[in-house]
């Protein structure tokens, strides 16, 4: 399985555990020509930003340790750039989600 296929299997676990979390989702891999947001959520009356990290071994970190200061600049940037192009008033929040092989799922707000 490639990256990508890995990637992306990752990102319909947690869009699928956020679904039974009681969230409504809203979009899955949302890009523009700027940026892009791997799942967009709804729960109750605030918007979640997901960004999905698949790590097929922890020997360099869990998927967490792969947000970097640049990786929360561009999670900011196409948060707000969806706010803006949603015109969302509401509350907002950033999280991030680590998958690993055995489809274990952590989930912290950023």
């Amino acid at each position: 399985m490639s990256t990508t296929d890995s990637g992306r299997k990752a990102e319909k676990l947690v869009a699928e555990y956020l679904k039974k979390q009681g969230h409504k989702i809203l979009e899955i891999n949302w890009r523009t020509r700027w940026c892009e947001i791997d799942i967009v959520t709804k729960y109750k009356k605030t918007i979640y930003f997901t960004e999905v990290k698949f790590r097929s071994s922890d020997a360099w970190g869990d998927g967490f340790s792969y947000i970097t200061n640049m990786k929360l600049k561009q999670m900011k940037f196409a948060a707000e750039f969806w706010i803006s192009e949603n015109n969302w008033s509401g509350e907002a929040i950033l999280q991030a989600a680590s998958v690993d092989l055995e489809n274990n799922i952590e989930i912290i707000e950023i």
